[in-house]
């Protein structure tokens, strides 16, 4: 119904618009007509004031409207006729109120449809518009030479605001108005049109327009001259790049430095490989592997084993972590980076101008230097806390004597994963989160279903619960729970683990003093090229954000060692378009880009396409049959907006949907791809099978059956 109004709508303009050249009415839109009949509108307008001018400020706002070419033209006239100040006011509301009748036109009919199909590409000029819309706006109406009915199109497809719109095209509209309707009270002088734009008054308007930029821009150019100018640069350099720590974005960006032959050092001062390899990724899926090793065990009637059972010693299983890391640490060693070109250092870095880095005593000068010291686990500030034994995800690897309850505070990523692993190694578990579910960023179906299985397994879920308060009552410890409502609950345990997020690690090396500036979060504050507020320094990695995953990390790693390095020639923005994660519970959950909540929050139009992977035969196979994949999808197109997959093996069959989302393919380009049998990658196929079966042609499917039964007879 909709659409069809639309398409009625853009009937009726494109009839007015063929109307106005089939009658000739373009033939009035002439300065010469205009000249030649100028004086039996003065006289015309002398008899009939008011008829007038409410005949023209009518036909300009309806000109105006429908993007017809000749504003010019009736602008001359309008100061021809009514004279200086009353042609500047009548032009100057007729084409405001005109400009946004073609504002809300272009909103009406074609700014859903562009939103929708070129989403990814809009995401960075809709924030835009969003924070800086006026300024843009104003610079536009400023310069002359873009063609107002243009930016009434092109503004219409934004989310600015009606209103700031209106206001800000006044403004903005307002000098050029007074222009042209003062040289049409001296239209008999005019030859050209052209002749009111001479290119000393276009560029006079260009400048005008960009002199709000740049007074915005102006307080950061004086911050990072006056940064620059408080210190002596070096006449020359010890390094090109200096990175300051170890972990997944400083190993990517020092790599990447030395690859294309920069002189670099790398700073650390703990062990490299950060928090990824010692008490983060390897650490914990190594310990995820052996509790998944025993929950396998406990379903063997489902392969047809009667009985199988193993007997284990927690503290071996956690020292096969130790293991594990000992055998990845090579991979991120200083032996191994030495090799291939990075210098490394162990030490206290410290920032002490834009180019010089003190590490051991030695001060050191670089041309420029990535921040990228990582985050730490956020404990808070609780009654009692230091009465208790509490551990986060850096500290609980040093376990070695099994917990009888473990409390998680936190139901985000880290605490279900955990949780269930500590669970399925013979703990009792219970996790607490404020949250009214946990996995909150996630899928609502995903997440329920992750609910139902943590819940079968044992473990107990708090929800919509805080900590008040710790205790400890004859050698008991006790967390004191309680609800926004003020309901209190008090639980018994022996160890806590908090996951409740991480935060930046930004202090304590010079970051303050050099007046490098923070988020309201803690990050550091980087440009669209990973930059700082002091131009020769960038960060990466958990520090800045805005994502806290390994695989980020890297990426965005590439992005500040490049603009770095090769700033002065080009500069890449960083790409936030399609960013996956991988929650390693047991069901998996896997995710890119959009899911149903926050794409109806976006106020994005989708559809959602599901397959269920107990229809999958390898799943059967496996004995793995819960779980979904589910798509999003522009309603009737198969370009994808967001994937959500639960279940065994989901964070190795999510690429296909990253790769395709990443490069512009659809669901078609999937189900025209070959996966082979029997395989969990074909989930991906089924999905797609399912779209396209949701959105068969079936005109053209009844006609090709009349031809089939034609050529039976």
């Amino acid at each position: 119904m909709l659409k069809s109004k639309k398409i009625w709508l853009l009937g009726v303009i494109t009839l007015v618009v063929i109307g106005f050249y089939a009658f000739g009415l373009n033939d009035y839109f002439n300065l010469l007509v205009l000249k030649e009949q100028s004086a039996d509108f003065i006289v015309y307008y002398n008899a009939n004031p008011w008829q007038v001018s409410a005949w023209f400020f009518v036909i300009y706002i309806v000109s105006t409207a429908v993007s017809i070419p000749g504003a010019s033209i009736l602008t001359l006239a309008g100061g021809a006729v009514f004279g200086l100040w009353w042609g500047v006011v009548l032009v100057s509301f007729a084409s405001t109120i005109g400009a946004s009748l073609a504002f809300l036109l272009s909103r009406y009919v074609l700014r859903d449809t562009v939103q929708q199909k070129f989403s990814d590409k809009l995401a960075d000029i809709n924030a835009g518009i969003l924070k800086e819309g006026a300024f843009y706006l104003f610079t536009l109406r400023l310069i002359v030479v873009f063609p107002f009915w243009l930016i009434n199109l092109l503004m219409g497809l934004t989310p600015i605001k009606l209103r700031t719109y209106f206001w800000v095209s006044q403004l903005g509209m307002f000098p050029a108005t007074i222009l042209f309707v003062n040289a049409g009270t001296q239209l008999a002088k005019l030859e050209h049109v052209s002749d009111i734009l001479s290119p000393a008054i276009a560029v006079s308007f260009a400048l005008l327009g960009l002199f709000p930029l740049f007074a915005k821009a102006l307080p950061g150019i004086i911050r990072r001259y006056k940064v620059s100018k408080a210190y002596k640069k070096p006449e020359t350099f010890d390094y090109n790049l200096i990175v300051i720590g170890g972990g997944s974005a400083g190993l990517v960006s020092s790599y990447i430095a030395a690859a294309v032959k920069a002189k670099v050092l790398l700073i650390e001062k703990d062990k490299m490989g950060g928090d990824c390899l010692n008490t983060g990724c390897v650490p914990s899926k190594s310990l995820i592997k052996s509790s998944r090793f025993l929950a396998e065990l406990s379903r063997s009637g489902h392969y047809g084993i009667k009985r199988a059972s193993a007997e284990f010693d927690f503290a071996e299983v956690m020292e096969r972590v130790s293991s594990v890391i000992r055998q990845i640490e090579p991979h991120d060693s200083v032996e191994r980076y030495t090799e291939l070109g990075v210098e490394c250092r162990q030490g206290d870095a410290r920032i002490e101008s834009p180019w010089e880095v003190s590490v051991n005593g030695k001060t050191l000068s670089t041309q420029n230097i990535i921040i990228a010291t990582g985050a730490k686990p956020r404990v808070p500030k609780i009654e009692g806390l230091d009465q208790v034994r509490y551990f986060t995800s850096d500290t609980i690897w040093s376990l070695r004597e099994q917990p009888k309850h473990l409390l998680v505070v936190g139901g985000g990523a880290i605490g279900c994963e955990l949780g269930q692993s500590f669970n399925r190694l013979g703990c009792q578990v219970t996790i607490v989160d404020i949250a009214e579910r946990i996995m909150l960023p996630e899928d609502e179906d995903a997440a329920g279903l992750l609910i139902t299985q943590l819940e079968s397994e044992g473990i107990e879920l708090k929800l919509q619960y805080s900590i008040d308060s710790f205790s400890v009552e004859n050698n008991q410890q006790f967390a004191t729970l309680k609800t926004k409502q003020g309901e209190i609950l008090k639980l018994a345990f022996d160890s806590v683990l908090f996951s409740i997020g991480r935060e930046a690690n930004t202090s304590d090396f010079g970051l303050e003093e050099l007046g490098v500036q923070t988020t309201p979060s803690g990050t550091i504050e980087v440009d669209k090229y990973m930059r700082t507020s002091v131009p020769t320094i960038y960060a990466c990695g958990d520090v800045a954000g805005p994502y806290q995953f390994t695989h980020t990390a890297a990426h965005y790693a590439w992005y500040s060692t490049v603009n770095s390095l090769f700033g002065d020639i080009w500069r890449f923005k960083a790409d936030h378009r399609v960013i996956p994660r991988v929650t390693f519970t047991d069901p998996e959950i896997a995710s890119v880009g959009h899911n149903e909540q926050s794409a109806k929050a976006a106020g994005l139009g989708a559809e959602t396409t599901v397959f269920q992977l107990d229809e999958l035969d390898r799943a059967i196979v496996d004995g793995k049959t819960e779980g979904f994949i589910k798509v999003l999808t522009p309603v009737g197109k198969d370009k994808i907006l967001g994937v959500t997959i639960v279940g065994e093996h989901a964070g190795e069959m999510l690429p296909e949907f990253v790769l395709a989302m990443k490069h512009g393919l659809g669901l078609n380009k999937i189900l025209g791809t070959i996966h082979a049998y029997p395989t969990w990658a074909e989930a991906n196929k089924y999905t797609a099978g399912i779209w396209k079966k949701n959105h068969q042609p079936h005109k053209l499917l009844k006609l090709l059956e009349r031809y089939h039964l034609a050529k039976r007879k």
